[in-house]
């Protein structure tokens, strides 16, 4: 009889997920980058019982965490005893700084969500994927420092997830 009860749960569980997979794929066919939206979004364990609305969350919420990790990355290195260029130091500031920026202005456009404010989420979305562009150009301002692999690698990651929120936003009912 318990094998009998876990059988089912484990069924019902299955169902769940697989039905829900269709939401998440024709959400994601809509956006730039397709694999990027469906690997985040499936491997959310919210994603299942949310809607359009509950998926731009999510993927917002994917973007905080780029950005926030992203901004304590930078913080680190600014503590690194490697770290003993004063130019350098700042710029690495500045960027932490712009990173946490963009952390905020992401928490702003889940706010916007809840309230159905889309046009206002895009906006706070759009300004975080700009933020690591003052990042990007703090180091081109000093020929002599070179950017970061990692932290290139970091910034096209917080503009394409970016990229991926805003498209589920446009699909929206506004």
């Amino acid at each position: 009889m318990l094998l009998l009860f876990l059988f089912f749960v484990a069924q019902q569980q299955y169902n769940l997920v697989k039905g829900d997979t269709t939401l998440i794929k024709r959400t994601c066919k809509n956006t730039k980058y397709y694999n990027l939206c469906f690997s985040s979004l499936k491997s959310d364990p919210s994603s299942p019982t949310a809607d359009s609305k509950g998926l731009a969350v999510i993927m917002v919420g994917i973007a905080m965490t780029n950005a926030t990790s992203t901004s304590s990355y930078l913080s680190s290195k600014l503590l690194s005893p490697k770290t003993n260029s004063t130019t350098l130091k700042m710029v690495l500031k500045e960027c932490a700084d712009k990173y946490s920026y963009a952390g905020d202005a992401l928490q702003d456009s889940v706010q916007e969500l809840s309230d159905e404010n889309y046009d206002y989420a895009y906006m706070h979305i759009t300004a975080a994927k700009d933020y690591p562009n003052a990042c990007h150009n703090a180091f081109r301002r000093y020929p002599d420092l070179v950017y970061p692999r990692d932290l290139a690698r970091r910034e096209e990651g917080l503009k394409h997830i970016c990229d991926v929120a805003m498209a589920i936003i446009d699909n929206l009912d506004w």
